[in-house]
C-alpha cells in the first residue's frame, strides 16, 4: 500500500525534506519526491479533503493508462493461432507477419506471443503440446474391458478396447477385441487407419508385448511383423519411452474420455457377440467426435477434416495381410522345416539362415532381405514341397525314376530281385517311399554280386522280409549260400493229461 497520505502530512505539518521523510517511512528517497510532485501537479496540499480514502487518493495521484480500443487493435482468434500452429511450417512468427501485414496498428511480436501464450497456458497439458498434421497416431489399449456374454452357455468374456487417436485432431478411432496378442494387434491397426482413411508419418504405440519384442529406452526391438505392416503403409514405429507416459498423452487423454463417454455409457447394455459390441462402440465413438472440446469451441471430426485429413498419407492399394515371421535354418536336403512341412530353398543355401514370412496361403523364405523362394502354405505335416530348381542336377536325374522303371531295372539282375522290388513298392503307402530301399538293395550288387544278390532276395522273399535291411543282413551273414529249412506243420502231442478242447465243450453243456 502506499504511504502517500504520509508522506503529504510529513511535508505539510513539518515540512521534512524528501531524504527525513523517506527514512521515517521507510521507502525511497525518489519514491518521495514522486508523489509530492505528482500531488502538485493535482494541485492537492495539505491537508487533504475528507472525502478522499487511499483508494480515491492513489486514483487520483496515478491514473489508469488510456486503454487502446479493440477496434484499432484488434487480435485474431486464439483458437485459431492454436489450429494453425499444428500444420506444417506455420510458427507464431508467421502468423504474426500475416496478422501485422492486415492489421499495421496491431500489437508487436512480443505483445502477439506474450497474449497467445497466456491464453495457451489455461488448456489441458496435453493439448499444449505441439502436434504436426497427419504426424503421429498414438495407439494403446484401455485399462478396462468390457464383458461379453455367451448366448448358449452364459459365461463372460472380457473384450480389451484399441484406442488409436491422432495427435493433431485427438479425431480417435476405438474398436474391442478379445485379445492382445499379435494378430489382434495388427487387425486393430489395419482397421484404424481405414477408419482415418489415410495414414500418419509416425505411429507411437506403448511397450506392449505385441508391438515391441525387446523394449529398451534407446533402441526398442519392433516385432518383425510390426514392423513389416507399418512398412507396407508407409509409417514409422517409434515406441514411448519405457514410463513416460507424456510420451503419449495425447492417447492416455483418449484413453480416459473413452472409458467415461463409451465404457461407463455402455456400462447397462448385455452384449452377446464381439460384433454386437463393436457396433454399439462405433456409434458412440461417433457422438464422442462430434462432441464440442471443453475449451475450444470446435469438434475433433472438425479438426481431423481440416487439419489432419488432407495431411495422411494415402493408404495402399491393398490392405496388409496379415504374416508372421520366423526364423528358420536350411538342412542338409535343402529344406527348411515350418510347422512340421518341409519347403524347398536352393540347394546352395544348405545350412544358411533364413528369415520366413507366413501369410494364410504363402510362405516366403527370404535370405539377406532378398527372396528366395516362395511356395504355397501346407499344413501337412510330415510332407514336403519341392521346386525342381532348388534341386542339384544328379537329385533332378533322381525325379525321373518311376516305380515301373526301377521294377524293370530290378529285373534285370533276375526273378526274386523283381519281386522282391515289387512287394517293397507294394508294401508303401506310396510307391516313392520305397524307391531308396529298392536303389539301396540294386547297389549290393555292386558290393557281392548280382548271383549272391539274386539268392539273397529269394531267401528274403521266403522269409517275408521286404526291406533293404534284411537283405543287407543276409548277405553279411552269408545266409543267400545256405538252403533254407522248411519247417512241416507240427502235429498236437496226446496224452492223458491233455484234455483238448472237446473237455470244456462238455463241461459247458453239464452247465446249461
Amino acid at each position: 500500500m502506499r504511504k502517500i497520505k504520509e508522506v503529504l502530512r510529513l511535508k505539510g505539518e513539518n515540512n521534512l525534506s524528501a531524504r527525513q521523510i523517506a527514512i521515517s517511512c521507510d521507502i525511497a528517497r525518489s519514491t518521495v519526491q514522486d508523489y509530492l510532485n505528482r500531488a502538485q501537479l493535482a494541485g492537492l496540499t495539505w491537508p487533504v479533503p475528507e472525502e478522499l480514502d487511499d483508494a480515491a487518493l492513489e486514483h487520483l495521484l496515478y491514473p489508469p493508462a488510456c486503454s487502446v480500443s479493440v477496434g484499432r487493435r484488434p487480435m485474431p482468434s486464439m483458437e485459431d493461432i492454436h489450429q494453425d500452429l499444428r500444420k506444417k511450417g506455420v510458427t507464431l512468427q508467421l502468423l504474426w507477419y500475416e496478422y501485422k501485414r492486415a492489421h499495421p496498428d496491431g500489437y508487436q511480436y512480443s505483445q502477439f506471443c506474450y497474449r497467445y501464450h497466456r491464453w495457451a497456458d489455461k488448456l489441458d497439458v496435453c493439448l499444449r503440446q505441439t502436434y504436426r498434421a497427419g504426424e503421429k497416431l498414438f495407439v494403446d489399449y484401455a485399462g478396462q474391458t468390457m464383458p461379453v456374454t455367451d448366448p448358449v452357455t452364459g459365461a463372460i468374456r472380457d473384450a480389451y478396447l484399441f484406442v488409436a487417436t491422432l495427435g493433431a485432431s485427438s479425431y480417435t478411432y476405438v474398436e474391442a477385441s478379445f485379445a492382445q496378442d499379435l494378430p489382434s494387434w495388427i487387425a486393430s491397426h489395419v482397421r484404424a487407419f481405414a477408419f482415418f482413411g489415410g495414414v500418419s508419418e509416425i505411429t507411437i504405440p506403448d511397450n506392449l508385448k505385441a508391438g515391441v519384442a525387446k523394449p529398451c529406452r534407446y533402441e526398442p526391438d519392433i516385432n518383425p511383423t510390426y514392423h513389416d505392416m507399418a512398412r507396407h503403409y508407409g509409417t514409422v514405429v517409434i515406441p514411448a519411452r519405457i514410463a513416460k507416459p507424456r510420451d503419449k498423452a495425447k492417447v492416455e487423454s483418449a484413453v480416459g474420455v473413452a472409458e467415461r463417454w463409451i465404457v461407463a455409457a455402455l456400462r447397462n447394455h448385455t452384449f452377446f457377440s464381439l460384433e454386437e459390441l463393436n457396433k454399439a462402440i462405433l456409434e458412440k465413438l461417433i457422438e464422442f467426435n462430434n462432441r464440442k472440446f471443453q475449451k475450444m469451441d470446435t469438434t475433433r471430426r472438425e479438426l481431423f477434416e481440416k487439419i489432419d485429413r488432407p495431411a495422411l498419407k494415402p493408404l495402399p492399394l491393398d490392405p496388409y495381410e496379415y504374416a508372421e515371421w520366423k526364423k528358420a535354418r536350411v538342412n542338409v536336403d535343402y529344406h527348411v522345416e515350418i510347422e512340421g512341412h518341409y519347403y524347398s530353398v536352393p540347394y546352395q543355401l544348405v545350412r544358411e539362415q533364413m528369415d520366413v514370412r507366413l501369410t494364410s496361403t504363402t510362405v516366403e523364405i527370404l535370405f539377406k532381405n532378398r527372396r528366395v523362394a516362395s511356395h504355397v502354405r501346407d499344413g501337412r505335416r510330415g510332407r514336403h514341397t519341392t521346386v525342381e530348381e532348388h534341386m542339384p542336377k544328379a537329385h533332378r536325374k533322381y525325379l525321373e525314376w518311376t516305380p515301373s522303371r526301377i521294377i524293370h531295372w530290378a529285373g534285370q539282375n533276375g526273378p526274386n530281385t523283381q519281386n522282391l522290388v515289387t512287394c517293397i513298392m507294394e508294401s508303401r503307402k506310396h510307391p516313392e517311399q520305397g524307391f531308396r530301399s529298392s536303389f539301396g538293395i540294386m547297389r549290393l550288387g555292386k558290393r557281392y554280386s548280382p548271383e549272391r544278390l539274386e539268392a539273397a532276395c529269394g531267401r528274403a522273399l521266403a522269409l517275408k522280409a521286404y526291406s533293404y535291411k534284411n537283405v543287407e543282413s543276409i548277405l553279411k551273414q552269408g545266409l543267400d549260400r545256405q538252403t533254407l529249412e522248411v519247417h512241416t506243420e507240427v502235429k498236437p502231442v496226446l496224452h492223458y493229461n491233455i484234455r483238448g478242447r472237446e473237455y470244456y465243450h462238455e463241461k459247458e453243456a453239464d452247465h446249461a
